[in-house]
Order: structure tokens, then C-alpha cells, then sequence
């Protein structure tokens, strides 16, 4: 009888234990990075993190609720040349409205010459209209072209964090 009271109390006891575990955070306790050669790409930009080339720590510290699965997740479609395939690839993971939270902390970095409308409405301030109305204006010899015609449509500081959205173009 003894024994049956001691086996139970054991098989209670790794119960508790393994829900305790199951329900704790994730840690994370090595980077993740990728490097995949676009380390002239600022992983910051006004908040938000460069999906091409932010670590997983930094996922996990900038993201709510971010675990990672998730990290896995983002890093194995990298590169990301547009916003539309992100939204395709992490909404086979999550619903659209959970997409759309994540947009809040990331962005694909933009190509002057290649970026769909949708991706470069990821600069602050540029509706569809007018990232249809630059694609039109295709192809810039420059970087600095490409400012000199977004400078029409959107203020002086949201021109400083749109430099820093381009990727190596």
C-alpha cells in the first residue's frame, strides 16, 4: 500500500513538473543570425527590424510574444524581396491578423527598381497611388533619384527613415 501512495505521489509530482516546464517562456541561448551578405543593411530602422538581417535574439526581444519557432520560421524564407511573400510564407504559421501585427516591429527591405507597390508602402507615409506613380517612374539610375521623386509625396522625416528601409541597390 505504501508503495502505491509513494508511486502516486512520484507520478504527480513529474506531472507538475513537466506542466511547469511546458508553460514557461522559451529562452533563447545563442544568436541566430544569418549572414547573408547585406551587412551594409542597417537590422534596425526606426524601430523596426530588417527581416533579411535581424538575429533571433533580435526578434525575440522586439517582437510581444515572439517565441522561437517563429524565428525559425522568419529566417528560413530569407531572403524576403517583397511583403507579399512574407505575408505568404508566415501566414501558412499564423491568421492575418497576427501578419499583420508582426509588420509592426519588420520590414523587407526595398529595391528601387524591383519592389512592388506593396512593399514599398512600407515607407511611412506612401500610399498605393503614390508607390504605383514611382514604379511608373522606373528605373532610377540612383538611389538618390529615387529619393528626389519619393521627396514629392512624403514629409522630411519620413524621408530619413525611408533611406534607411533600401536595400543594396
Amino acid at each position: 500500500m505504501k508503495r502505491k501512495i509513494v508511486f502516486v505521489l512520484l507520478a504527480w509530482l513529474c506531472l507538475t513538473a513537466l506542466a511547469a516546464c511546458s508553460t514557461a517562456a522559451p529562452t533563447s541561448t545563442a544568436s541566430t543570425t544569418i549572414n547573408d551578405n547585406s551587412a551594409v543593411t542597417p537590422s534596425t530602422n526606426a524601430g523596426k527590424l530588417n527581416l533579411n538581417t535581424a538575429s533571433g535574439d533580435e526578434f525575440l526581444a522586439a517582437i510581444p510574444g515572439f517565441g522561437s519557432r517563429m524565428v525559425r520560421e522568419f529566417q528560413e524564407y530569407r531572403p524576403y524581396i517583397s511583403i507579399q511573400q512574407f505575408r505568404q510564407e508566415i501566414g501558412k504559421y499564423v491568421d492575418d491578423t497576427q501578419v499583420a501585427e508582426y509588420e509592426k516591429y519588420v520590414y523587407v527591405p526595398i529595391s528601387i527598381n524591383d519592389s512592388d507597390a506593396e512593399t514599398l508602402q512600407q515607407i511611412p507615409g506612401l500610399d498605393a497611388t503614390e508607390a504605383e506613380t514611382l514604379m511608373s517612374a522606373r528605373p532610377f539610375a540612383t538611389t538618390e533619384d529615387f529619393i528626389t521623386s519619393l521627396r514629392q509625396y512624403i514629409s522630411a522625416d519620413e524621408l530619413e527613415l525611408a533611406s534607411s528601409y533600401q536595400g543594396d541597390n
